[in-house]
C-alpha cells in the first residue's frame, strides 16, 4: 500500500469547506498550509514565533491542503467510510455524505474529487484547485505532514500544542493538547480562536457551560481547563463525539459530560454560558429554544458566522429573545455574546 497525495490550491475562505469535502471523501490525512494564519502568528506582539527577515513576503496568499489516500496494491483507492467506523453507522451520511466505503481506480477518484471541487466552487472562491498529485510512501507519511505544525496561542492563557510536541513548546498557563486535522474543529480557525477567546474572559470557578455542537471538544476542553465548574459537550454526530471523548481523555479532562444530541438533549435546565460553533442556518434554526436553557445573567457564545450572514443571525437571535452585547470579528467571520432580553 501506498499513499495518494491531493494538492489543492485554494483560498482561505474556501479551505474550511474543501477541508470538509475531503473528510466527507473518507481522506485518511489532511494537512492545510495557510499563509493568512502563519503572518498573524509571526505579526502578533505576543508571539513568541519568529521567522527570517523577508519571510513572509515569500508565503504569498494561497492556501495548500494536501488529503491523502491509501491507494491499496490493486491500484485502487479508498474512499469513504473506513470498515472500523461501520461499527458506528448512526454516523454514516453526516460525516461521508452518503458515500459508503468503496474503492475506484486512482482516475476515477481525482475525477470525483475535482466535481467536488466544482460543487464547492458554486457558492466559494476555490482558487486554483487541483494542482498535484504524487505518491509519499508508507514509512513517509505517518510523521512528514506533522513538521509544519506548531503549538501555538489561542487566547490570552490558552495555547493548542500538537500531542507529538513536548509540553514545553510553548509556556502558556492552560494547555490543550490536539492533534491538527484530528476532525471537526482544532483552533487555528477564526470562528474557533474567537470563541476561546471569549471564554477565556468569560469563564470562572462558578460558572456551567454547555458546549453545543462540540465537534473536536476543543471549546468544552478550555473551558475545563479554565475552572469552569461544570461542563457539558454535546453533538448529533455520534462520531464527532467520539473525537471528542477521546481528546477529553488525553487532556484529563473527565469531568466532561460528553453525549451524542441536539440542545433538546442536555442534562441540565439551565447554563451559565452557552456557546455553539456551528454554521449561521443552524445558529438561526436554534435561536428560539437557547433563551430557554440560559440561567438567570447567563450568555450564548454564538460563532461560526460568516458576515455576509450576520444580520440574518442577529434578526433570529432577536425574536428569540436574545440580545447582543459583544461582536468579535476576524476576517470575514462574525463570533457574538448574547444576553436575554428581560
Amino acid at each position: 500500500m501506498r499513499w495518494a497525495e491531493f494538492t489543492i490550491t485554494t483560498t482561505e475562505d474556501a479551505s474550511d469547506a474543501i477541508c470538509e469535502m475531503l473528510s466527507q471523501l473518507g481522506a485518511d490525512g489532511i494537512a492545510v498550509t495557510d499563509p493568512g494564519e502563519i503572518k498573524r502568528i509571526l505579526e502578533d506582539p505576543d508571539s513568541l514565533t519568529y521567522a527570517d527577515e523577508g519571510f513572509i513576503e515569500t508565503l504569498g496568499d494561497d492556501v495548500t491542503v494536501k488529503a491523502y489516500f491509501a491507494e491499496l496494491d490493486d491500484g485502487m483507492v479508498r474512499l469513504g467510510v473506513k470498515s472500523e467506523e461501520l461499527e458506528n453507522p448512526e454516523g454514516i451520511g453526516t460525516i461521508y455524505g452518503n458515500l459508503k466505503g468503496r474503492s475506484v481506480p486512482t482516475e476515477d477518484a481525482k475525477k470525483m474529487l475535482e466535481e467536488r471541487l466544482a460543487n464547492v466552487a458554486e457558492f466559494l472562491p476555490v482558487g486554483k484547485g487541483l494542482t498535484n498529485f504524487g505518491y509519499v510512501k508508507d514509512e513517509d507519511w505517518a510523521n512528514n505532514w506533522k513538521k509544519d505544525y506548531k503549538a501555538f496561542r489561542i487566547s490570552e492563557r490558552v495555547a493548542i500544542c500538537p500531542s507529538w510536541l513536548p509540553e514545553d513548546s510553548i509556556d502558556a498557563p492552560v494547555k490543550i493538547f490536539l492533534d491538527p486535522g484530528s476532525a471537526f474543529g482544532t483552533g487555528t480557525h477564526e470562528t474557533t480562536s474567537m470563541c476561546a477567546e471569549i471564554l477565556d474572559s468569560l469563564v470562572t470557578d462558578e460558572t456551567s457551560v454547555l458546549d453545543l455542537g462540540t465537534g473536536s471538544g476543543i471549546l468544552a476542553i478550555i473551558a475545563d481547563k479554565l475552572g469552569a465548574a461544570e461542563v457539558e459537550a454535546v453533538d448529533i454526530d455520534p462520531l464527532a463525539v467520539d473525537v471528542a471523548k477521546d481528546n477529553i481523555e488525553k487532556n484529563g479532562c473527565g469531568d466532561i459530560v460528553c453525549h451524542p444530541g441536539e440542545l433538546k438533549d442536555v442534562d441540565k435546565d439551565s447554563y451559565d454560558i452557552i456557546v455553539a460553533n456551528i454554521i449561521a442556518d443552524v445558529i438561526c434554526a436554534i435561536a428560539p429554544d437557547i433563551k430557554g436553557k440560559l440561567a438567570p445573567g447567563g450568555v450564548f457564545v454564538c460563532s461560526g458566522v460568516i458576515d455576509t450572514k450576520e444580520e440574518r443571525v442577529v434578526k433570529a437571535l432577536e425574536a428569540g429573545g436574545l440580545k447582543v452585547i459583544e461582536r468579535h470579528e476576524k476576517n470575514d467571520w462574525v463570533a457574538m455574546v448574547c444576553e436575554q432580553v428581560c
